[in-house]
């Protein structure tokens, strides 16, 4: 796979992905209808690619661990209920710099799960990132709502951490579409299941939540994180995460042009501290190679 098809992939993933927050704070519906909403829009769509070759990919998953793809379902259900909910109590750019340091969990949970030693120059990255988000999280002490907000991100980056692992593993055996449709699906089933126990439904929403929400599953969703998981076939774990991070710097500057949210000083520069520890921790040469 030549470099440039993958930059470029994943930078249309990325561009699209940033338009993710701004969506869901214009969308006037509760956070977890959000999220199953978007993801039965992406499992909705892929079903006839799916099914047009259902004995191939049947196979594929029958000659693969598709009982770890279900747990990356898991985990990316997690992920959403719990980052569009940050988003009803702190700043996008809080939330949207919180969620994607998800690089710093890869790096801790990496020795674990995929057998990386993780390096001084990791620890350090870990470290300073800690640091970082703390200065994110101390221009929000002077309001709960904030405070819980900025917890739930970081939850869901917790969350991406687990999925992005799981995906690198099992992708190597199984092509893009099994994948995603298998994952994509159980985190609708798992999203819409949660949506009914709280008492919420896709009924009585206002016709541009509608509208936006189906964009959120065909951009952010399909384009997006799509881009993320065939990108883990050809690209390890770490890299893949520390890609992620152009969504805060396109979701900034959007948030500043359309919802008129300007990132405060501390947000910008406990930003940029977590920008620099997770190069760090993931330009280690045992990691990129």
């Amino acid at each position: 796979m030549s470099r440039i098809k993958i930059i470029f992939l994943v930078s249309l993933g990325v561009f699209t992905l940033s338009f993710a927050a701004i969506l869901i704070r214009l969308t006037e519906a509760p956070s977890i209808v959000i999220a199953a909403g978007r993801l039965l829009v992406a499992s909705l769509i892929l079903q006839p690619l799916f099914f047009k070759n259902f004995s191939k990919y049947y196979q594929e998953l029958k000659q693969t661990q598709w009982w770890l793809v279900v747990l990356a379902g898991l985990f990316l259900a997690l992920h959403f209920a719990l980052w569009i909910e940050s988003l009803n109590h702190t700043s996008v750019p809080s939330s949207v710099v919180l969620v994607t340091t998800d690089p710093i969990f890869v790096a801790l949970l990496s020795p674990l799960l995929l057998g990386e030693k993780v390096s001084f120059k990791i620890i350090m990255g870990i470290i300073l990132g800690m640091a970082g988000v703390f200065l994110i999280s101390q221009a929000s002490f002077s309001s709960f709502s904030k405070t819980q907000g900025n917890i739930l991100a970081l939850m869901a980056a917790f969350c991406t951490a687990c999925y992005l692992i799981i995906g690198r593993k099992v992708r190597q055996q199984l092509s893009l579409v099994s994948y995603i449709y298998l994952m994509y699906t159980t985190s609708a089933v798992v999203l819409i299941v949660i949506m009914f126990l709280m008492g919420k439904s896709f009924l009585g929403l206002a016709p541009k939540a509608y509208i936006f929400i189906v964009l959120l599953g065909l951009g952010p969703q399909l384009i997006g994180h799509t881009s993320f998981n065939w990108a883990l076939r050809y690209l390890q774990t770490p890299v893949v995460a520390m890609l992620i991070l152009g969504e805060p710097i396109g979701s900034m500057i959007l948030s500043w042009l359309i919802l008129k949210e300007p990132p405060i000083l501390p947000e910008i520069i406990g930003g940029a501290i977590i920008f620099l520890s997770i190069y760090i921790a993931a330009s280690d040469s045992k990691i990129l190679q």
